[in-house]
């Protein structure tokens, strides 16, 4: 018989970072005009009705970061809709990274694939409608009728509501299922109230959209009905930045009042009593992804050769600024199946040589530049610039595997996919949470398998196939662990995928902003504790 429990983790937080460039306000800087504008910033809110208003500078609503709107069944991760408060999960991380309930009271496990979900009492949506047992399960079958990540995921083959309790009853063993419901594609909408044209929704959050502005930003309105509490703020301006710089003034100049995503460059800027930095560690990594296409790519030698080339320590202490730590692979060191379970190439630019002219690629030329039958080995790195480490790392690439004579093109392009698309690339580089369910599977199940939909560049390993059946039958946490190191491994020992940092993300709020916390999921940003006095 299976206990009633909330699926927990053995090794606490998730770690690493995120923060990406910003932009797009003016300002200047300077403490005298800081007070004043924030004077200002509420005196017209007042006047033109909105009651107590913040504005709030982020990177992350864009198309290009595929956050095109606030519909968490469109796009791949529908972070927007959770991020901003306007809706919610069944269930929730702690700051731990272990689910815990949220519109879920609780859950039990009937057997390997029936899972029995209490709902919490008195929760309505922003459209009125009462949150029971037949809005979620309409809202979890569109779901996986319209999402393929949450289709594969969830592996719902039918759901049941029954007032408060909804049965969901998997084609498979799903261990990880309560993880998966506390992704933000998870977010309980209104399926009776719909979605707008401009891809808003009914959430039961403690904000709506009044608008949403695709690359723009949004205006959020309170939830007067909230369930958990009266929301402190009557409007909150979320504004899309793009320039680091520009978003940097913008919080000098009051006007922002709070941040998500500035340069690390600039936060020693924002270190005194006027402001205050919330850092935590998440699970966020940046790394490459080799594509197997490249005939030089599928010698094993040249691709180690290129993962114990790449300087990882001196990318995270000075272009970082120290914002992150060298990673090994996907999991940060704190898990149980992180970086201090595995072993990855470190930086060995003499042996890197020797693997190469191992492989048949010397200088013959003398140009710097090693060559193979009168061609230079050239790599074509892609990669985008929304993400401020991502330039950072092509950057530091570009220099490191010069020195043992690969040269690097970089394409730093918004339009990334175009060329990923074309098939011109060798190496992508890019960012991704890694175990944003605080569950490793999630990685190698989007990433790494044959099935895969973030597999880019055709990995294959019949080991890891095999390792894959085995975790997600696999209940247990300490075993889910051992296998996830073991999968981990496997792709290492391939340099399939070369990791270079874990990295840590921060919110700089000003004076008189509070309830403003960073958290290691990187969901939760708007809640019902944020406020300014």
């Amino acid at each position: 018989m299976y206990k009633k429990r909330l699926f927990s983790r053995k090794a606490g937080a998730v770690l690493l970072a995120l923060c990406m460039t910003a932009g797009v306000l003016s300002g200047c800087g300077g403490s005298g005009t800081e007070e004043k504008a924030g004077t200002e910033t509420e005196t017209k809110g007042s006047a033109s009705g909105e009651g107590k208003v913040l504005n709030f500078g982020d990177t992350t609503f864009n198309a290009e970061n595929d956050e095109s709107d606030v519909n968490p069944h469109n796009g791949y991760s529908g972070w927007a809709c959770i991020r901003y408060g306007i809706g919610e999960t069944l269930f929730k991380y702690s700051k731990e990274m272990e689910p815990e309930p949220w519109l879920a009271e609780g859950y039990e496990l009937v057997d390997e694939n029936t899972w029995k979900i209490t709902l919490r009492e008195n929760v309505t949506f922003t459209s009125g409608r009462k949150l029971d047992a037949q809005a979620v399960k309409e809202c979890l079958d569109d779901l996986v009728s319209v999402h393929e990540r949450a289709k594969g995921d969830l592996k719902i083959k039918e759901t049941t509501a029954d007032g408060q309790v909804l049965t969901i009853v998997t084609e498979e063993p799903v261990p990880a299922l309560i993880n998966y419901l506390s992704d933000p594609y998870g977010c309980i909408i209104d399926m009776d109230a719909g979605v707008t044209e401009d891809g808003n929704v009914s959430g039961t959050g403690p904000y709506t959209a009044k608008e949403v502005k695709t690359d723009i930003g949004l205006t959020l309105v309170k939830n007067e009905n909230y369930w958990d509490g009266e929301p402190k703020l009557d409007t909150i301006h979320v504004k899309t930045i793009s320039d680091g710089d520009t978003m940097t003034m913008a919080m000098q100049s009051g006007e922002l009042d709070a941040a998500y995503g500035l340069p690390y460059a600039s936060l020693p800027l924002f270190s005194g009593d006027s402001y205050t930095i919330s850092s935590v560690e998440t699970s966020r990594s940046f790394f490459g992804q080799i594509n197997y296409d490249t005939p030089a790519l599928q010698d094993e030698k040249v691709r180690e050769a290129m993962a114990m080339s790449i300087d990882k320590e001196n990318f995270t202490k000075t272009l970082l600024d120290g914002n992150g730590t060298a990673a090994a692979g996907p999991f940060p060191a704190n898990f149980a199946f992180g970086d201090d379970m595995v072993t990855a190439p470190g930086y060995e630019p003499e042996k890197a040589k020797k693997l190469l002219e191992e492989a048949g690629w010397k200088d013959s030329d003398g140009d710097g530049y090693v060559d193979k039958d009168g061609e230079n080995l050239t790599i074509r790195w892609v990669t985008y610039p929304s993400r401020q480490e991502l330039p950072l790392l092509a950057e530091s690439v570009q220099a490191t595997l010069k020195e043992i004579g690969i040269k690097v093109d970089v394409n730093c392009s918004a339009d990334f996919q175009s060329f990923l698309d074309s098939g011109e690339w060798d190496i992508y580089a890019g960012a991704f949470v890694c175990a944003p369910t605080g569950d490793p599977e999630y990685f190698f199940t989007t990433h790494c398998l044959d099935e895969s939909s973030k597999n880019r560049g055709g990995y294959h390993s019949d080991k890891l196939e095999e390792l894959e059946k085995e975790m997600k039958s696999t209940f247990d946490t300490d075993e889910r662990a051992k296998l996830a190191v073991q999968m981990t491994q496997t792709i290492l020992d391939d340099n399939a995928f070369i990791f270079a940092s874990h990295l840590k993300m921060s919110i700089v709020s000003a004076k008189g902003v509070t309830g403003l916390e960073a958290h290691p999921c990187d969901y939760y940003e708007i809640t019902v504790n944020l406020d300014k006095n």
